[in-house]
C-alpha cells in the first residue's frame, strides 16, 4: 500500500445498489396495490350482485303472492334486477317460490374477469298472505 495515495472506500464499487433495490421495492408495492384494488372491486361487485338478486327474488315472490302469475313474476324480477344495475340470468318462478340468478359486470377487472353472480330465493308462505299471528 502506498502511503501517499488515498484508500478507496469499501462501497465505491457498489454505487447505485440501493437505487436498484428501491426500484424493486416500488414495483412490488405497486403490484400489491393493484391486486388489492382488484380484490376490493370484486368484493364490491359480489355484494352488489347479491343485493340485486335479493331484491329481484322478493319482487318476483311479491308478484306470485298477488296471484299475477309466472310471467309477471319474471318481469318483476327483470325490472328489479335492471334497476339495481344487474341483468337477470335465470328466474325459476313457479307456485310459491321465486329463485333468481343475476350478474353484475365488474368494471375494475375489465376483460380479465368474469361478472359477479348473485343467487337468491324467496318463498311465499300461503298462510302468511293475510297478516296472521306467528307469520313474522
Amino acid at each position: 500500500m502506498n502511503a501517499g495515495q488515498p484508500r478507496a472506500r469499501a462501497g465505491a464499487r457498489e454505487r447505485g445498489g440501493v437505487t436498484v433495490v428501491m426500484v424493486g421495492v416500488l414495483v412490488v408495492g405497486l403490484g400489491l396495490t393493484a391486486a388489492a384494488g382488484r380484490l376490493g372491486g370484486a368484493l364490491v361487485g359480489r355484494a352488489r350482485a347479491e343485493s340485486a338478486a335479493d331484491a329481484a327474488a322478493l319482487a318476483a315472490a311479491d308478484a306470485l303472492a298477488l296471484g299475477r302469475g309466472e310471467a309477471a313474476a319474471r318481469d318483476a324480477a327483470q325490472q328489479t334486477a335492471t334497476s339495481n344495475g344487474a341483468r337477470l340470468v335465470s328466474c325459476a318462478c313457479a307456485g310459491t317460490t321465486a329463485a333468481v340468478v343475476v350478474e353484475v359486470d365488474l368494471p375494475v377487472l375489465g376483460a380479465l374477469g368474469s361478472p359477479a353472480r348473485g343467487r337468491a330465493k324467496a318463498q311465499v308462505r300461503p298462510e302468511c298472505v293475510v297478516d296472521l299471528p306467528g307469520c313474522g
